[in-house]
């Protein structure tokens, strides 16, 4: 028998919305009024989209301590994404070379797809092990969940290269805010079909 897992506090959840997503829609609001700035540090200009990254990334910092702090936990998937934004993000203000931010989410989805396919490998969902407290599913169920968004966050990858390489910043920004989170979304709407499907009966369900 395993042991029990470490369960977080409860909070709002329009609270646990809105420190997951503020950042980023703060981000949006922020390279809106500052695309067209310059400042000027230590002899080197830095344009709207650097400073808008900067603060983004001091606000994620925050955001994700607040949100730590008042759930006692996070999981797997927020502490890799803290640390590619706090790695890219600041290789590119540190190096004044947006590119770097703009890479941040190829190299979050690549990695999520990776680790999930190399469970597919070992017969095993990774997925499970950080969701099957809040959406129970039988282990054939959790499998194709799996597999589905392994082959989704390879194609997230294969987007944002495609449409930061392609298009304006302010492209590439309005597909990060509103994209990326309406995608998300989509996907999980989507699998309504196979969580009816596979669906554990929860407590008291049971006659």
């Amino acid at each position: 028998m395993q042991g029990a897992k470490p369960k977080g506090r409860k909070i709002n959840p329009w609270l646990k919305l809105g420190l997951e997503l503020g950042p980023i829609v703060a981000f949006f609001v922020a390279f809106g009024r500052l695309k067209e700035a310059t400042i000027s540090v230590g002899g080197t200009e830095y344009g709207g989209f650097i400073l808008a990254t900067a603060g983004f990334i001091v606000l994620m910092v925050i955001c994700t301590g607040i949100l730590w702090r008042l759930t006692g936990r996070l999981a797997p998937m927020q502490v890799a994404t803290l640390v590619l934004v706090v790695v890219f993000g600041g290789l590119s203000v540190w190096l004044n070379d947006e590119r770097f931010f703009k890479m941040k989410p190829t190299m979050i989805y690549l990695l999520f797809a990776a680790i999930l396919g190399f469970g597919l490998l070992r017969g095993k969902s990774y997925l499970a092990l950080v969701m099957e407290e809040v959406m129970p599913l039988t282990p054939a169920g959790w499998m194709i969940l799996t597999r589905r968004l392994a082959l989704f966050f390879l194609a997230l990858a294969i987007a944002n290269e495609a449409i930061w390489r392609s298009m304006s910043d302010q492209a590439w920004v309005n597909f990060k805010t509103f994209g990326l989170t309406l995608a998300m979304f989509g996907f999980f709407m989507a699998q309504s079909k196979l969580m009816q499907e596979h669906a554990l009966p929860q407590e008291g369900d049971e006659g």
